[in-house]
Order: structure tokens, then sequence, then C-alpha cells
């Protein structure tokens, strides 16, 4: 019985005191819609062919689109890959975690890499970093971008206190960030002259960005809240942001310009029931102490949407039974409509004329 109860004692103590790395910020989030109204279920994702990636590689994230028309992705452990017809073909191997692409006015494939920040590539073996720390202090967790005309660079770094190159990567990364709540994360511009500057800070996992046709206005995904802010680049209200799209039905990855002044966001997790814990602090660092069977992960079941820059919503498309796994990101080139994912062996390709 003793040793019972010195049992209890020493279990009850790890929960209640073990140290961890997570330190929970008290937040009450609203209700969620649900998949109801403007985000009514649908199945329109069944209909995207599973393209693979080579030798068993995952995690083609994002996709950047070339002047000449070349489309380019990526995978988790950093392999460059040419979407040439049914089977993606070996371009370069990159190494980091490439997330962000996008191509440049200059012909360049821009990076944004959660292990070593703004890279620049423009044929095998050019890989060059740009940007790896910002004042002195190391860009931790790059993770989207956009390239504007005159060449700058808007990215985002997801979290100024958890390196997903040392914590397990970027999805264990992810939960441990919006699980605590800790708003590090920011958006930054590269500018032409290769000086970079700080634009917006104190978002909650900052994800996708994408620039306005304009370029006066920087939209900016904040998945830790389920809301996509506008920062205003030019004009009077230059310098300032506002929630754009807010209480989302889930956490939105990332942010693609269509081109026609409309933008796609994938979302990479509905909302998760383990909301309900957020306004709790400390029970969410027991929580954290019992282990990855019981914190909180994200749900596959995929959705992408489509809005304009007034904000309203055009379409949705959704993979209920999750196939596809954790969506981050969606965009038409051509004739064909790319759903891009986190960490399965593939990305979705779908014919424009079967969009609903």
């Amino acid at each position: 019985m003793r040793i019972l109860f010195i049992l209890l004692l020493a279990g009850l103590g790890y929960l209640l005191f073990w140290p961890v790395p997570v330190q929970p910020v008290a937040y009450d989030p609203p209700e969620p819609p649900g998949f109801t109204g403007d985000f009514a279920e649908n199945n329109a994702l069944d209909a995207a062919e599973l393209i693979s990636l080579p030798d068993g590689e995952i995690g083609p994230e994002d996709l950047a689109v070339m002047p000449d028309g070349t489309i380019y992705t990526t995978s988790l452990s950093g392999i460059l890959y040419r979407i040439d017809g049914d089977r993606p073909v070996e371009v370069d191997r990159l190494g980091g975690r490439p997330l962000g692409l996008r191509a440049g006015p200059d012909g360049a494939l821009y990076i944004a890499d959660s292990y070593r920040g703004l890279m620049r590539w423009t044929g095998p073996g050019t890989l060059e970093s740009l940007v790896s720390e910002i004042g002195g202090a190391p860009v931790i967790y790059a993770n989207q971008l956009d390239v504007g005309r005159d060449g700058s660079v808007y990215f985002s770094n997801s979290s100024d206190r958890f390196d997903p190159e040392t914590m397990g990567g970027t999805k264990p990364t992810s939960i441990l960030t919006i699980w605590e709540q800790s708003d590090t994360g920011y958006v930054a511009r590269r500018n032409p002259d290769g000086t970079v500057e700080k634009l917006a800070e104190g978002f909650v996992y900052t994800n996708g960005v994408a620039l306005s046709p304009d370029e006066d206005f920087l939209l900016i995904a904040e998945t830790g809240r389920a809301r996509v802010h506008r920062l205003w680049l030019t004009g009077e209200k230059a310098g300032t942001r506002e929630v754009f799209l807010d209480n989302l039905p889930g956490y939105p990855d990332n942010l693609e310009a269509q081109g026609d002044g409309t933008y796609w966001v994938a979302f990479a997790s509905p909302r998760v029931p383990s909301e309900a814990l957020m306004p709790y602090p400390f029970l969410r660092k027991v929580i954290w102490r019992l282990g990855p069977m019981v914190r909180p992960a994200p749900i596959h079941r995929g959705m992408i949407m489509q809005f304009d820059g007034q904000g309203r919503i055009l379409r949705t498309l959704q993979d209920p039974d999750g196939e596809l796994g954790i969506t981050t990101g969606g965009r038409i080139v051509g004739e064909q409509f790319y759903v891009m994912t986190l960490d399965s062996p593939w990305f979705g390709r779908m014919p424009v004329a079967d969009m609903p």
C-alpha cells in the first residue's frame, strides 16, 4: 500500500510539475461556425487525381508556377520536383524543409525554408540564402511567401519561440505553437536592395501570405486564431492591419493569389474540440505532459476555399474523408486545379471543368 501511495504521489507530481516546453496563454475562442452556410459540406475534391511523389517521398506543401509555365513542388526531405505529366521529375536536392514557393520577376524560384529562412534558386546547384536573420535574431520558422513586381519578398515566420528543426519538424512544432497560443509570429519584407524589415508582429502561428493584384495590401493567415488579416502597404492606411476573415471553420494554411483578384486558402484541419480547453492554461500544460496520444492533432478533412478581395466567399471544395490528408494550398494552373498537402505522399489534381 505504501509503495502504491508513493507511486500515486510521483504520478501526480509529474502531471502537475514536470517541466515542459509549452507555456500556455489563456484564450477564449469563438464558437466555430461548422460546415454550414458558405462552408456547407461537399465532396468536390473526390474528383481529384492523386499524383504521387517518386521513391516514397512525402510532403508537397506548395507549388510555384515559373514565367515559362514550369511548375515546381518540393518534398519533406528537400527534393525539388518539376510537375511534368503524371509523375513529378526530380530537378535538384535542396535539403532543409522547403515550405512556401514563389516565382520572382527575375525568373528565380524563391523558397521559404522552415529550417534555413528565405532562399533563392535559379538552377541545379545554385541555392543561396537571402535571409537567415533579422536584426541579429535568427529566422527560425519561415513558412510562406509572395514576391512583388519590384522583387520585394514578403514572408511569414510562424514562431519566434519554437524551432522546427530541433522540435521534430513543422507538424509537431505547429501543434505546440497553437496549443501554447504564444503570439511571436511575424511577417517581414526583403526589399530589392537586400535590407529586411518586419512589417507586422503578434500573430499566433503566422502562415500564408498573398499580395493583392495592385500590391496595395497583403493578406496574412493566422493559423492559431483561425482568421486572415489584411495589412495595408500603400495609401492612407499604410502600415495598419485589420481582421479580414474571422472565425473560420478550420485552421488556414497557405494563401495563394490566383491573379484575377481572387485567392485560395487551404485549411490544414477543421477546428478541433480541444479548443474548449484554451481558456485553461494550467490544464493544457497537464495534458501536454500526458504525451502525444492525448495531445491535440490535426484532423484529416481537406478543404480549400476561394474568396475575393472584399472577403466574399466564392466556393469551397472539400474532402470529408481526408483522403488527401492535411491540405495546405490550392491554385488553378492552366486547365488544372492543384491541391497540395503537408505530409501525404501525393498532391491532388483535377480539371478545372470538374470544379463546382
